[in-house]
């Protein structure tokens, strides 16, 4: 499974699902929007996940499961597992990894195990990575990926479409593996470590206006088994959690549950056609919060959004639109996915062997 393919699904609802495997990791990056490191403690309880993953049958399962972290291949036995149980049921699986294990000339046995048992890798890389993890050894840990077969990507982060890191890397990249392998690029968020000095991600829009969610789009099981529409760092980490986010916990529910309510949800379905400040403003609610998150995150405290979502976005009808959102999202490709939540200017890198700023493919 190619980079473009899994990015391309992202605007579809329950088309995917985002596993936290554990918010341990055994580095500690400026930017960490989890604010992971080896003494935090908190992850999902194992049996847990892979009774839900094994909930999937291939009638009702995700195209795609991303697991993450923290650093989820400090538990390569669990991501074989999971992979496995998805696989078995039909879906594909996709790991993102900081790239610890680098630092060893060899990749462990184990970790490579747990990485050929994916459809897809990446590897995190960008300036606070390779403050821990050389770039010369990450690439030589990615060249023995691919020589396992499994498709690889690189995740890279920077400040922005001029930060000299970004133009710097991306070169790196393409020359090191021939533009053979995509990158998909994104600007660092003021979340986790990066609260304190990364930019504000994103403004409210005007009261009224049509600002569409494809991030409410994917469950997500965070750290501690409940499973959120969301995957705003904010609403993954903060309880309680709102309830027009909240699908469930795996300790009592399976994958058709949370399916069924992401899909059926009047509000989300909302969320996703035309967004929340949008929503706010039909039901007659002021605008809340400094940013669109913030103001998404609000709104399950009104009962008037609640009956405004029923009347225009409950049954068929609301399926349907649903749908149309979802299809014109996905309208542009991958390329136009990452326009609008990456980073732009490096969109193309989606797709291997694309041109990125200042002429690297």
């Amino acid at each position: 499974m190619e980079l473009g393919e899994l990015v391309g699904r992202r605007p579809f609802p329950a088309a995917g699902l985002l596993l936290g495997l554990t918010r341990r990791c055994p580095l500690s990056c400026a930017h960490c929007s989890t604010g992971s490191s080896l003494t935090v403690r908190e992850e999902p309880d194992a049996r847990q996940l892979v009774r839900f993953v094994g909930s999937f049958t291939a009638a009702d399962r995700p195209d795609v499961v991303m697991l993450t972290g923290g650093e989820p291949l400090l538990l390569p036995a669990l991501v074989e597992e999971l992979s496995s149980r998805a696989r078995a049921a039909g879906s594909r699986t996709a790991l993102l990894s900081g790239m610890f294990f680098a630092r060893s000339r060899d990749v462990p046995p184990a970790v490579l195990r747990a990485i050929a048992g994916v459809d897809h890798f990446s590897a995190s890389l960008d300036a606070h990575h390779e403050r821990e993890i050389p770039r010369a050894d990450v690439f030589r840990a990615v060249h023995r990926v691919r020589e396992t077969g499994v498709a690889v990507s690189f995740h890279l982060t920077g400040t922005g479409a001029d930060d000299p890191y970004l133009a710097d890397i991306t070169r790196a990249v393409d020359e090191e593996f021939g533009g053979q392998v995509p990158s998909l690029v994104n600007e660092v968020r003021p979340f986790g470590r990066a609260a304190s000095w990364a930019a504000s991600a994103r403004t409210v829009p005007e009261a009224g206006s049509v600002s569409p969610c494809a991030m409410a789009a994917w469950p997500v099981v965070a750290f501690d088994g409940t499973v959120l529409a969301c995957c705003n760092q904010d609403t993954v980490d903060r309880r309680p959690a709102p309830a027009h986010l909240r699908l469930g916990h795996i300790a009592t529910d399976g994958w058709a549950a949370v399916r069924r309510r992401a899909l059926e949800s009047p509000v989300l379905r909302m969320i996703r056609t035309v967004g929340p400040a949008h929503l706010a403003a039909r039901s007659g609610v002021p605008s809340r919060g400094a940013s669109y998150c913030d103001g998404c995150r609000a709104l399950g405290s009104d009962d008037r959004v609640a009956a405004e979502a029923d009347a225009v976005a409950a049954g068929a009808p609301g399926a349907l639109l649903d749908l149309t959102a979802a299809h014109r999202g996905a309208a542009e490709g991958p390329v136009g996915v990452v326009r609008h939540h990456g980073c732009a200017a490096y969109a193309p890198l989606v797709m291997a062997g694309s041109t990125a700023p200042g002429g690297s493919r």
